[in-house]
């Protein structure tokens, strides 16, 4: 093979490989999942037949599901509904998702990363301390205000509290439809690492590892 031919391959694969990497470009107007064809309960509707354009309904771009808090938890004050074709199947194929969160006075939203979106979080109301840290392991974060708006890039570790004294509500939006999200403490703790070495990465005695393994078991945690 020529060294030509052979760098163009490679080039080749290495944009194939960045195109992969994101939400594909869409090459109609809309794409609302034809249910006859197979459930909504996927990971990603884009594999799913379209319905004819001429069925689709303005209700299918509409989505209502956002206009009350969700379900608390108990352990942080958080409560999520997170908005995906999967629920809302007038975004298939437009990359892009979102999510309201309600954080009770003292809630937090824990140290987690979304593996395939950056995004921005809107303050609807109440006071969030509210940050992310690089790959640096340099933190910025900062008291983020009703009405003011945070980004976080995609695949880095973010985190949000309730500093206030009210009920905090955030809006935030994703641009992928399926952006992925894993929690650091259940990622660590929740996953089935092997005990000694987590022992040895966070100075922990085998009875905190049992206690944090206890607290982050998969089966409990939502």
């Amino acid at each position: 093979m020529s060294p030509i031919l052979t760098i163009l391959l490679v080039t080749m694969s290495l944009l194939c490989a960045a195109t992969l990497a994101s939400d594909p470009d869409p090459v109609q107007d809309f794409c609302i999942p034809d249910p006859r064809y197979g459930s909504l309960k996927v990971a990603h509707l884009a594999t799913l037949p379209c319905k004819n354009s001429s069925e689709a309904t303005t209700d299918d771009f509409v989505f209502s599901g956002v206009k009350k808090a969700g379900n608390f938890s108990a352990d942080t004050g958080l409560a999520a509904i997170p908005v995906n074709p999967t629920v809302f199947p007038g975004l298939n194929t437009l990359g892009m998702s979102f999510i309201r969160a309600d954080l009770k006075v003292g809630g937090i939203n824990p140290p987690h990363f979304h593996p395939r979106a950056t995004e921005i979080a809107y303050v609807v109301e109440g006071s969030v301390y509210s940050g992310f840290v690089d790959s640096t392991s340099r933190v910025f974060a900062r008291t983020v205000e009703q009405g003011e708006v945070m980004v976080y890039p995609r695949g880095l570790v973010h985190f949000q509290m309730n500093v206030g004294d009210k009920p905090a509500t955030i809006f935030g939006s994703f641009n992928s439809q399926n952006p992925g999200s894993q929690k650091i403490p259940a990622a660590i703790f929740g996953s089935g690492i092997n005990e000694e070495l987590l022992e040895k990465a966070f100075g922990l005695s085998p009875k905190q590892i049992g206690m944090m393994r206890r607290r982050f078991d998969p089966k409990k945690v939502k």
